[in-house]
């Protein structure tokens, strides 16, 4: 009983030591703090809606420049430019954080096109950069 006893103490000391071990490890900010994002030329190219409904590829990444007209509901937002209109979907995780957008906002969305034989086609929007407001 005695050893049982002696072991069943040695275990708490561990617990609390490897506790205090783990309070000590990281000491940073508790919110993730925005990556850099690349600035320089990209080989993504710039479409406008109508031109990537009538000639884009299933899969396909592009950036286009407009701006988003409404939203739809969920992820799905309606994108105006100067050719027309496209359904985009858009992660809230996406918007830039301390930046409002809104249907004046003149942007640059780009995205994975998702061509679809029946129905709607929409871009899947993986970045979003504020061009003027």
């Amino acid at each position: 009983m005695k050893r049982l006893t002696q072991l069943g103490c040695l275990a708490t000391l561990l617990a609390g030591s490897t506790f205090a071990i783990a309070q000590t490890g990281y000491t940073g900010p508790s919110t993730p703090t925005p990556a850099a994002a690349y600035a320089g030329p990209s080989s993504v190219p710039v479409m406008s809606a109508k031109d990537l409904l009538a000639k884009g590829k299933d899969d396909q990444y592009v950036t286009l420049k407009g701006k988003i007209t409404s939203h739809k509901g969920g992820e799905d937002y309606e994108f105006t430019d100067q050719s027309g209109k496209i359904t985009v979907e858009i992660s809230s995780k996406r918007f830039p954080a301390g930046q409002s957008i809104d249907h004046n906002t003149l942007v640059e969305l780009t995205g994975e096109f998702d061509k679809e034989m029946f129905g709607v086609s929409t871009l899947d929007v993986k970045q979003i950069k504020v061009v003027a407001k």
